[in-house]
């Protein structure tokens, strides 16, 4: 409770000033001039390895910012990613309508105490992979001049109670205008994780919103079959703020064009691609994304940040669904009770054994 009660003033303390910021949802600079529109992430999972690709975007602003964002687990390779994976994903699912790509906005924290995994620079972002708990990564992100929003602490320790991985971006607008990087230019990001699922970080896009705010991204999976998802967007029970926009077989040429980008040379001949896309009220973003993408059609309570660590999203108060769930709910001790009865009957009753038990 103390080093909670620490970090809590620390993050008090750091947003009184003007200081290098943490994306927050958003990509906020200490001139207010740095925005993040719409998120955009590519999760590919093939022979037990997650191929995580964002693009961090210069969209205005002077000084540094950053971001953090959870991981699965460790990164084995932390790379500049292609030129076009992220684009093409876009134009295969919307082919009349161009994106934007920005980063994965998250926010988070942690001090000394966190184990610093791994540094790289790529181009104007200096990437660090942190190992700790959401205290000690909250107070090495205000110790390295990111400021927290009041929700940090438990939005880290969300995240920290099932993978101490996370990944702290910073970038450098100044730095990155001397490189002769203009507005709109974005720098990929491409991380190699070995992973028994794939599984993409939601939650931490609603860091530091307003409960009238509205979380917009895009998440793009590619996988070798057909996953399952939890929440799932397409379920008899739809989740508020997802929804499923494409899924079908990944077309040869698209996998082909994937191929061809730096990187990504892992993409197999046959995969199935999804797009979900997420444009939800803060206050409803409370989970992430757990992919099964084994077969086994069995997404991870855990990863999706569920019970116990948090509760299943609400339905929507009126869908027929649950109408006629609750119904057959309701008739099923009912109808276990007439068998039951139907049974002693046929076996004549006072208690003796049915033929051929």
């Amino acid at each position: 409770m103390k080093r909670l009660a620490s970090l809590a003033m620390a993050v008090a303390a750091i947003l009184a000033f003007a200081a290098p910021t943490l994306a927050c949802g958003g990509l906020i600079g200490p001139n207010g001039a740095v925005n993040l529109l719409r998120t955009t992430t590519f999760a590919g999972y093939h022979d037990g390895i997650e191929h995580y690709v964002t693009s961090f975007e210069f969209a205005g602003g002077e000084g540094e910012f950053g971001s953090i964002v959870p991981l699965p687990g460790v990164p084995t390779d932390v790379v500049r990613g292609g030129d076009w994976t992220l684009q093409r994903l876009v134009r295969e699912t919307q082919p009349v309508r161009e994106g934007v790509f920005l980063s994965l906005g998250a926010a988070g924290a942690a001090r000394d105490s966190a184990e610093v995994l791994l540094e790289t620079k790529i181009d104007a972002l200096e990437i660090t992979v942190l190992k700790g708990g959401g205290d000690e990564v909250g107070l090495w992100a205000v110790d390295h001049g990111f400021r927290l929003p009041p929700d940090a602490p438990e939005v880290l320790d969300f995240y920290a109670e099932r993978s101490p991985i996370f990944m702290a971006a910073r970038f450098d607008a100044d730095a990155a205008r001397e490189r002769g990087q203009n507005v709109g230019d974005g720098t990929p990001v491409h991380l190699t994780i070995p992973t028994d699922n794939p599984w993409v970080p939601l939650r931490i896009l609603a860091l530091g919103r307003t409960e009238a705010e509205t979380v917009q991204a895009d998440v793009f999976l590619l996988t070798d079959q057909q996953p399952a998802m939890l929440p799932d967007p397409n379920g008899l029970i739809g989740t508020p703020g997802l929804s499923l926009e494409h899924a079908a077989p990944a077309s040869s040429q698209l996998l082909s064009d994937l191929r061809s980008d730096k990187g990504m040379g892992w993409v197999p001949e046959r995969a199935w691609l999804t797009k979900i896309g997420i444009n939800a009220k803060a206050p409803e973003l409370r989970f992430d994304l757990a992919i099964d993408a084994s077969g086994a059609g069995a997404p991870s309570l855990r990863d999706a940040g569920f019970a116990p660590f948090g509760p299943l999203p609400a339905p929507p108060p009126s869908s027929l669904v649950w109408v006629l769930l609750l119904a057959v709910a309701l008739t099923l001790p009912l109808g276990a009770v007439a068998l039951i009865t139907a049974a002693v009957r046929a076996g004549g009753g006072g208690g003796r054994p049915m033929a051929g038990a």
